[in-house]
Formats: C-alpha cells, structure tokens, sequence
C-alpha cells in the first residue's frame, strides 16, 4: 500500500546541514507580503517595513523557520520518507506548529532532523505528521510540526489521532485587519522553497481539482504572524514562543485575507477568511504564544 504506518514511523530519522543568509529571509518577507502593508502610507520606506526588508536593521519572523535551508527538510521531502509513497496530486498541507527556542539569527548554519512523528488514519485521508528539530552550534533553534493530508490513502486501520478543536474565541476581536494577496503572490514566495507545481502551473492545479493555483499555506501562515506581531506585540519578533495554525481552505492569489485577532493571557488567538468568498475559513484553530 501507499502508506507503509510501521515503516514510516520506524525509519530513521534525517539529519542534513541546513544555512540560510540575510537574503534568504529577506525573500521570504517579500514573499509574505513585507514593504506592501496597506496601513502604512508609504510601506515600501516605512521603518516598520524596513525591518523585514533592510539588511542593516533586519529582524527575522519566526515563520521563516518553515523554509530556513530553502525549505528542506519540509512538506515535499517527508513525503520521500520510507514507507510513504503517494501521488502529490493528493496532497494538501493540513496544518503547522512550530515552536522557538530562540530568536533566529539573520543568518546560520544548523542541523536539521526529521522523521515522520505520527499517522493517522482519518478514514478518507490520512495524516502524516513530519517533524523537523533544528539546532546549531549553541543548541536547539526550533521544531516544527507538518501535518500532512493525504487525500485517499486512509482506510489502513491506524489511528485516527487528536480531532480536538479550539473553541472559538469569545467576543469581538481586539483588531481586524485586511491583507491583499497579490497575483504573483505564489511565484514570488515559491522561491523561498517550495516549488509544488500546484502553486503555479494551471494545469497540475486542474488535476489536483482546482480551478486555478493556490497560494502557499505556508504563505498564508506567515501573512498571519506578520499582521499579529505588527500589531498586537509591537513589531517585536522575538517575543514568539510558539505558532499553531490549522489549514480549512484554500486562498487564491488575488483575494483578500481578514485577519481577526483576540488577546489572551500570553497568546493571541486568530481566525483567517477570505473576504471575496464571504469570509470562507482560510485558518483556524490559529494561536501565537508570546512573552
């Protein structure tokens, strides 16, 4: 069967020596939109922005440890683990926790580990989860967490893992803000890493049963921690501890997200819609933990 469970979760893990430069992380915040912010009058020069995209004053958003090493080990090289061979039409990226240790340098060179940490059998799909440790010369950096869906590989008898959902949150949210997506929005942040045909090419997105390209999850979820550290924890990035989200639907380049954001006690909780699909989930069960 396409799914081997036993041998995927008794392989041995994957250690490779991942580095990044300044000019990774300042493609990926053009990628998720930085020096475009709506809110600002003049976003391109606003020093606010300037952070992200000016190498003498850079600061690093911790969702760029989600394609740190041009982003391998990730989605698509979990899906080359043994026992797991599936056809990447079918494959959707079902979520994402990531959890920092440590502000991330500008630039670094660390190890990475992976493995294949969970499957679970959702009767129609199922679910691998791929875990990447990351540590460098001083110690551990960050972990990650794919949740990977696989769309017709269920059905084995696994496990069917945790189905616990967020309540949602209570009351109006403290700040609503929107962020357009632009129409090259996926080719530009697929140079970050990912390169999954399904983000550019019309045609794999038509076998894939899409009308068109989708954008990154991934670009989403950095479009999110983006608006939340800009704006509830003063465009401080070093004060997240952790970034869980859940995918619950496509966004196409193009569209607008609305972005919701409630405060808590040391975290903030977000849901994500579309705006031109009358708010159409995009995110959820979406929280930040911070300082």
């Amino acid at each position: 069967m396409p799914i081997d469970a036993a041998l995927a979760l008794a392989a041995e893990p994957r250690s490779g020596e991942i580095s990044w430069t300044a000019k990774d992380v300042q493609l990926y915040h053009l990628g998720i939109g930085a020096g475009a912010n709506p809110d600002k009058e003049s976003p391109a020069t606003d020093p606010d922005e300037l952070r992200y995209t000016l190498e003498s004053r850079l600061h690093v958003l911790p969702s760029f440890a989600t394609v740190a090493g041009a982003g391998s080990p990730g989605v698509i090289s979990g899906l080359s683990m043994p026992g797991i061979d599936v056809d990447l039409a079918k494959v959707l990226h079902g979520g994402q926790s990531l959890t920092l240790h440590r502000p991330l340098p500008a630039a670094g060179t660390a190890t990475a580990t992976s493995r294949i940490a969970a499957v679970h059998d959702k009767g129609k799909a199922a679910v691998l989860v791929m875990r990447t440790e990351v540590a460098d010369a001083e110690g551990p950096l960050w972990t990650n967490d794919a949740q990977i869906f696989v769309r017709g590989e269920g059905g084995f008898g696994g496990d069917r893992g945790p189905s616990v959902r967020l309540d949602p949150p209570a009351g109006d949210p403290d700040r609503t803000v929107d962020r357009p997506v632009r129409a090259d929005q996926a080719l530009l942040y697929r140079l970050s890493g990912d390169y999954n045909p399904l983000h550019a090419d019309p045609e794999f997105a038509k076998v894939a049963g899409f009308d068109k390209p989708i954008l990154h999850g991934l670009c989403t979820y950095g479009i999110t921690l983006k608006a939340v550290v800009d704006t509830l924890l003063g465009g401080d990035v070093t004060r997240v501890r952790g970034y869980g989200t859940r995918f619950t639907g496509v966004v196409f380049p193009g569209e607008t997200l609305r972005i919701r954001m409630w405060r808590e006690d040391g975290r903030v909780r977000v849901t994500v819609g579309a705006v031109e699909r009358d708010g159409a989930s995009v995110l959820a069960d979406t929280v930040v933990q911070h300082s």
